[in-house]
């Protein structure tokens, strides 16, 4: 699937309510006796053939692959570990809301709510009197205040008279919030925050308060206690720690930042961690400041600070830690020209010190895309040139083949996992070629296999594909085609499990992506840009959203739900493009127009794709445009409303013509025989004789009663106990697609693994 993105360039700048407040208001919220077997026509002796393994994971491509994204599920859950995919644009914005102590709840929220008019309508002492007095959960609720509210609690004037105060408070700080100094603090977060929102109505800050602020700030950590490692410091340090970046005087307060790292110990816990970890704003965002970037030039000390409370405290590495939160941002020195060579050495230390799976993953892999995206070219210096063909073997442990044509490398996958991932794309594949009806790969197409890439969940593929494919990973998995008239070109779909449907195991969008791979070999001639050159998606993403949905049996809801409206005319689809569509018209309305044309024009579908097929771009868009053109609106339309009430219609029947030779047990390159039956744990013997050359023998059961399994042995009869390839799905659907089999007469039988009868037997070759 092709993306549909969201810019996040400035998605940072937005800055978002308190974890605290959101949290309170819910937003976060057979083995049997065998029949002895019949005699046969004389066989030519074929070796067993055991499937070729395919190229490493980490082989290139004859050519950079040409990515295919799909989008990310809706339902991807959020984990709070960092990613090294995440943007790194920083925001200015304030932080919102304490982030001390529990969530309130939406209950105690209310009751907290304050009397905004005691904060609107004082000034002076009045006003810092009422600041003191308050609760502090009272005045976390001012952050969310918007007109003229926030003018006249936050208005400059106001600000300073309060930062004011606190450089009074702190003077005499006793190490708690007995004189409300936690509220003084709390009060000025809330005023920058709300000011950043609302600069319009609260107007500007200037000197007055940077100098009022500065004051405060100098005093507050001037003082004594403000040093005591206690849980009632902390409380208030942790926002006071805020406050320095949401006054951005994150350059005048690096030495309190180096002071924190220096102290920290794992014996500092609650509210003295959470001042530790606010420290991650502080720096991150300090990064974005010219006088920041020239306060680290002045002392390097500060890097080396950073480097230390990493080493120091790395048994704490999870990737959901402070320790790891601020690590990462000794990657910023070498993003930053004048920092670099600070920061080589430590980063370089920190990648080589440190596991690149495990706990210790999301501070290293992070690290490394900074070397990377911010220091390219220098992999060398920091011994990563050879990391991608390093992180397969560690991260992809599980390396299964279910024929010569899929290997899949995976994450984490049991052994019946991989069974039925096999089972599905090797079904799907015969399910495919009934639909297009091809002969074949196009002309050039070299793609005979596909490497299927599956890491645990969306995390892990954001964590480490970037670098081991060198893909974006801001999607939910990404189709590489390649170059497919190159030699030693590997297709590969690198994919996520759907985690959040745990426990039943899925790999997210696997047949929708399995499709492109078939409809680029079999269907388009070319790689995919080649594809694109005239519009194509409504029929590479519709034949994408049709295969997956009608060969899994599932009900495309959201599809049927689109027809109802009626929004696209057929010749409109016809003009569909990545850049002129958004997902709903690229995939749910792709789908509606493939099935439509599937179903009620099959012979224009055919004559289209033997234009797709030869590479006649032009040829197929005058087809589309100037033949069809406007002709199958109207019907379009009427099928829509059918197709809204649940009333899409089918698929004509394909059938194969019935077998012709007198032997039942013959079959042909593409014939059927109807009501085949065994008795329970007996077999139907079969065989076909296959002409040399034969790139792919698919043979299907279907209909009927009982159980039958179908197995495959080559050149030699095929049992439960002696076969190259089986499919033993319950009931009798079943399918096996074997590449390049050997020519001369070839083997098969279905057991009955439950007495069976009245089903028909399909093989094709081509």
């Amino acid at each position: 699937m092709r993306p549909f993105r969201i810019a996040k360039a400035n998605a940072r700048r937005i800055p978002a309510l308190g974890a605290a407040f959101f949290l309170a208001l819910g937003l976060f919220a057979p083995a049997a006796h065998a029949a002895d077997a019949p005699s046969a026509p004389a066989a030519k002796t074929a070796d067993a053939k055991t499937a070729n393994a395919a190229n490493a994971a980490n082989t290139a491509n004859a050519a950079a692959p040409r990515a295919i994204p799909v989008p990310k599920s809706p339902d991807t859950p959020e984990d709070a570990r960092p990613l090294a995919s995440a943007p790194r644009t920083k925001a200015s914005a304030p932080t919102a809301g304490s982030s001390v102590g529990a969530a309130l709840t939406a209950k105690q929220l209310a009751a907290a709510a304050c009397n905004v008019s005691a904060f609107t309508g004082n000034s002076g002492a009045a006003l810092v009197q009422q600041v003191k007095s308050a609760g502090l959960d009272c005045v976390n609720t001012l952050f969310t205040l918007t007109g003229n509210n926030a003018k006249g609690a936050f208005n400059e004037a106001q600000m300073v008279t309060v930062a004011d105060a606190l450089r009074d408070a702190s003077a005499a700080y006793p190490g708690d919030d007995s004189t409300s100094v936690g509220q003084l603090v709390l009060f000025l977060r809330a005023g920058y925050y709300v000011q950043w929102n609302n600069k319009d109505v609260v107007g500007p800050y200037g000197t007055a308060l940077q100098t009022a602020v500065r004051g405060a700030l100098d005093a507050f950590y001037a003082a004594p206690h403000s040093k005591d490692v206690t849980e009632a410091n902390g409380a208030t340090l942790a926002e006071a720690v805020t406050l320095i970046d949401s006054a951005q005087e994150n350059a005048r307060y690096t030495g309190v930042v180096k002071r924190l790292l220096d102290g920290y110990t794992r014996a500092w816990t609650g509210s003295m961690a959470t001042a530790v970890a606010n420290t991650e704003t502080v720096i991150e965002r300090g990064f974005d400041l010219p006088a920041f970037t020239a306060a680290l030039q002045a002392d390097p000390s500060f890097a080396t600070s950073m480097a230390g409370f990493v080493t120091r405290n790395s048994s704490q590495l999870t990737g959901s830690d402070p320790v790891t939160s601020i690590g990462i941002q000794i990657g910023n020195l070498v993003a930053n020209d004048a920092l670099r060579a600070q920061g080589r050495p430590i980063v370089k230390d920190l990648i080589n010190r440190y596991p690149l799976v495990g706990n210790t993953a999301p501070l290293t892999m992070n690290l490394l895309w900074f070397t990377e995206k911010k220091d390219g070219g220098n992999c060398s210096y920091y011994g990563t040139c050879d990391l991608p063909t390093r992180l397969v073997p560690l991260v992809l442990t599980v390396d299964h083949t279910c024929n010569a044509n899929l290997r899949i490398r995976a994450q984490d996958m049991t052994a019946q996992q991989l069974t039925d991932t096999c089972t599905s794309l090797i079904n799907q594949d015969a399910y495919f070629h009934k639909v297009v009806k091809d002969s074949g790969p196009v002309a050039d197409d070299h793609n005979t296999s596909l490497e299927v890439v599956v890491f645990d969940d969306y995390y892990n593929y954001s964590l480490y594909a970037w670098e081991m494919y060198h893909i974006a990973v801001d999607n939910g998995g990404m189709y590489e085609e390649g170059k497919p008239d190159a030699a030693g070109n590997q297709a590969r779909f690198i994919a996520h499990e759907a985690s959040w449907l745990r426990p039943q195991f899925q790999i997210w969008n696997l047949n929708h992506e399995y499709t492109h791979y078939l409809d680029g070999r079999y269907d388009f001639y070319g790689d995919f840009d080649a594809g694109m050159t005239t519009p194509t998606v409504w029929w590479v993403e519709g034949l994408a959203e049709y295969i997956s949905y009608s060969y899994r049996g599932v009900h495309y809801d959201d599809a049927v739900a689109q027809a109802g409206k009626g929004t696209y005319a057929l010749s409109t689809l016809f003009d569909s493009t990545y850049d002129n569509a958004d997902s709903t018209r690229i995939y749910n309305w792709g789908y509606l127009a493939v099935r439509y044309m599937l179903q009620s024009h099959p012979q224009d579908v055919d004559a289209l794709l033997a234009k797709y097929r030869v590479g006649d771009w032009n040829g197929a868009r005058a087809l589309l445009k100037t033949t069809i053109g406007t002709a199958y609106d109207a019907d379009f339309a009427g099928w829509l409303k059918a197709c809204s009430a649940d009333n899409c219609g089918s698929l004509p029947t394909n059938q194969a013509p019935l077998c012709t030779a007198a032997d039942t047990r013959q079959y042909d390159r593409n014939c059927r025989r109807d009501n085949v039956a065994a008795p329970t744990g007996n077999y139907n013997y079969d065989f076909l004789f296959l002409p040399a050359g034969v790139k792919q023998l698919t043979i299907t059961t279907s209909g009927g009663t009982g159980n039958a399994d179908l197995y495959y042995n080559g050149g030699a009869w095929a049992t439960t106990g002696s076969y190259l390839a089986k499919s033993t799905t319950g009931g009798n659907g079943e399918t096996l697609t074997i590449a390049n089999p050997p020519s001369g007469w070839v083997y098969f039988s279905l057991y009955a693994q439950q007495g069976f009868g009245g089903v028909t037997v399909t093989t094709t070759y081509n």
